[in-house]
């Protein structure tokens, strides 16, 4: 007897939250889409990715798992662990092909969410990518700005701000 379909992409969330790879693996088998999102437009490789799941992570990718979707705000997994503070998994989606430079609803970017949140190994991880550091988002700001709001003295230092003058 199979799953019903709601029921077994609510597993294949699940297990994503969890960094349960048998389960995706076993998941995925059955023929679910490794993109499949939910109500709020989340694929399994943004939750694995937002909950640090390196493992559950690299098997979504290798299944073909997209680096670059967007959940309906506009967020990828790059800007998620930019937020939350996990080069590893950033490296990861990078070297998968994970745009630098997408731009979520607000015009915002993973190198602005690291900038934001005080995550300076990713703002250099970045930067050292090739993230494009003159983008705007919807208020005018670029990555510069908002370390400058933030007080955050190494990511405006890592993004070529002028030292204060004394």
């Amino acid at each position: 007897m199979s799953v019903p379909s709601a029921q077994s992409e609510d597993l294949l969330f699940d297990a994503a939250r969890r960094g349960d790879v048998s389960t995706l693996h076993e998941l995925l088998g059955r023929g679910l889409k490794v993109d499949t999102t939910n109500a709020k437009g989340f694929t399994p490789l943004v939750l694995a990715s937002y909950d640090n799941h390196y493992d559950a992570v690299v098997m979504l990718l290798n299944a073909g798992a997209n680096p670059n979707a967007q959940d309906v705000t506009g967020n990828t997994a790059l800007m998620g662990v930019s937020f939350k503070g996990y080069p590893d998994i950033a490296r990861l989606l990078i070297e998968r092909g994970a745009d630098l430079n997408l731009q979520n609803g607000s015009g915002g970017t993973a190198l602005m969410f690291a900038t934001m949140f005080g995550r300076n190994a990713l703002v250099r991880l970045l930067l050292e990518a090739g993230a494009d550091q003159t983008m705007q988002d919807a208020r005018g700001l670029t990555a510069l700005h908002l370390a400058g709001q933030q007080g955050n003295a190494e990511a405006w230092a890592l993004l070529g701000g002028a030292p204060p003058q004394a």
